[in-house]
């Protein structure tokens, strides 16, 4: 059980959001996911640890980087400003604690319960007037299940709503322990078929559909819960993943609303963090006539759609 001693390790904190839930929100974006989605637009939530991004642009090539690293991980570039060896870089802070151009930038802080409610009730007001609360998202807020839950019960104790935006991939233990204590998920689906979706996503999507089945079917749940689908061309707007997509939905008991994430490009975010981007070939976003194709297929079978979060 977590007290309000728990660490939490944070990568953003938005205020006055109006896309991760009804009303005017704050969003908690917890590092480290399981997943390794091809497409991810929050790499930097991925792993379990701090990260450095570079932001060449901004560099001015003053070198004081490079004496402040204890591990001798950067290096001068004459291309583009400095070379990191992330091998051997281990996110310490402290070239970033030296920049004066902001061209280095630690992501990952880690929380309290009680920081993390300091900064959540700042909103109180806003909350109350406009219907909103807090969402949990991430990188997979399921990963850090201690913290999580704890700055649920926080949240709920101050009467504040709650949502967490989650690929639903965590023990059944795991998942009831949380799920009381959690007033919308917003769940995210992209590939049905498990083979495509370990290719793609890099687990099994088993777990996942388990657990929003038993989601859903808990107290008749389903209203609780808005589906959130990458439309990602080539990869899951294929109309074999459409049409298992629609089947699965027909058959999930009261759950009507899904919102259409269309796909964008954020390799340079990839590049500033030093990790591979693997959609290199898929530079668009998804037509018009795609998103109006899917919107209308989804429409026939009674689903409330709306395109974008």
């Amino acid at each position: 059980m977590a007290d309000n001693n728990s660490l939490g390790l944070v990568f953003d904190i938005q205020r006055f959001g109006i896309h991760d839930g009804p009303g005017i929100r704050t969003v908690v974006f917890l590092k480290q996911c399981p997943l390794s989605c091809w497409w991810c637009h929050n790499p930097e939530g991925r792993s379990h640890s701090k990260d450095l991004m570079y932001f060449g642009y901004k560099c001015t090539r003053c070198d004081l980087c490079i004496d402040a690293c204890p591990q001798e991980a950067i290096s001068s570039s004459t291309s583009e400003g400095i070379a990191i060896n992330r091998a051997i870089c281990n996110r310490c802070s402290k070239c970033s604690d030296v920049c004066p151009a902001g061209a280095l930038v630690t992501i990952g802080k880690e929380y309290t319960i009680e920081e993390l409610m300091e900064v959540v009730e700042r909103d109180l007001l806003l909350y109350d007037t406009s219907g909103g609360g807090v969402t949990f998202s991430g990188g997979e807020p399921l990963a850090q299940p201690l913290f999580l839950n704890e700055s649920l019960k926080q949240c709920k104790a101050r009467e504040i709503r709650t949502a967490i935006e989650t690929s639903g991939y965590t023990s059944r233990e795991v998942w009831s322990s949380i799920c009381k204590n959690v007033d919308l998920f917003l769940y995210d689906l992209k590939l049905i078929d498990d083979s495509e979706h370990q290719e793609y996503c890099g687990v099994s999507n088993k777990v996942i559909l388990s657990n929003l089945e038993a989601l859903v079917e808990e107290g008749g749940r389903g209203r609780d819960v808005i589906i959130r689908f990458p439309l990602i061309p080539s990869v899951t707007d294929t109309e074999k993943n459409i049409s298992a997509l629609i089947q699965l939905l027909s058959n999930l008991r009261g759950v009507s609303e899904i919102d259409l994430l269309p796909y964008h490009d954020v390799g340079e975010k990839y590049a500033r963090l030093g990790m591979e981007f693997k959609m290199k070939k898929v530079s668009a976003p998804p037509s018009e006539s795609s998103l109006k194709y899917t919107k209308e297929r989804l429409e026939k079978i009674g689903m409330l759609v709306k395109i974008g979060g």
